[in-house]
């Protein structure tokens, strides 16, 4: 480990308008590795909106296989793993969006970052062995029955290539209130 920057922070925009893949910035020397999650000047300089002050953090611990989401409220979000890696998946729902119905998926590991700009749905499915940590950050507390749209990950309209098989009846890998989410053709 050599104690100089092993990778500088990057942000790349997607396909889907108001979505970045960011990389951290990360320095590793013989103790291990520190990544900056977030440091508001390079988010700044890299055009991205500033996200600060956040006002809800979570931290979920998702077994093997298990997939959570899409979810898409009204506001904004930061998310990636601490440990483990989950397989992204977003979806732009937004009518009249010049991206509308269109899929992004990304591999998740400890150093990558995704933003998720305001309506856009998130999802992810847990894909290390034993247990994932996945972040998420808010510019926004979360509310039940706040704003947005929430899209089933099994749509077959997506055609989300998720890596391990899910059987929507099996609740350790998707929640009842996940598995009878509406298609995206379906939402008014």
């Amino acid at each position: 480990m050599s104690g100089v920057p092993n990778q500088p922070f990057s942000a790349r925009e997607t396909e889907i308008s108001g979505l970045y893949v960011i990389e951290m910035k990360q320095f590793e020397d013989e103790r291990g590795t520190v990544r900056e999650f977030y440091r508001e000047s390079d988010f700044v300089g890299a055009g991205l909106p500033s996200l600060g002050p956040w006002v809800q953090m979570n931290l979920t611990a998702t077994a093997h296989g298990a997939l959570r989401g899409l979810h898409g409220e009204e506001t904004q979000k930061f998310v990636g793993v601490a440990s483990g890696e989950a397989f992204g998946a977003y979806l732009d729902p937004r009518r009249g969006s010049p991206s509308y119905g269109r899929v992004v998926t990304v591999a998740l590991t400890p150093g990558t970052g995704v933003l998720v700009g305001r309506g856009l749905c998130n999802g992810f499915q847990a894909v290390a062995p034993g247990v994932t940590e996945y972040f998420y950050c808010f510019d926004e507390e979360w509310q039940p029955n706040m704003a947005g749209v929430s899209v089933s990950a099994l749509d077959p309209d997506l055609a989300i290539a998720w890596p391990i098989a899910i059987d929507p009846a099996v609740r350790r890998l998707i929640s009842e209130k996940d598995a009878t989410l509406p298609r995206l053709r379906d939402l008014a």
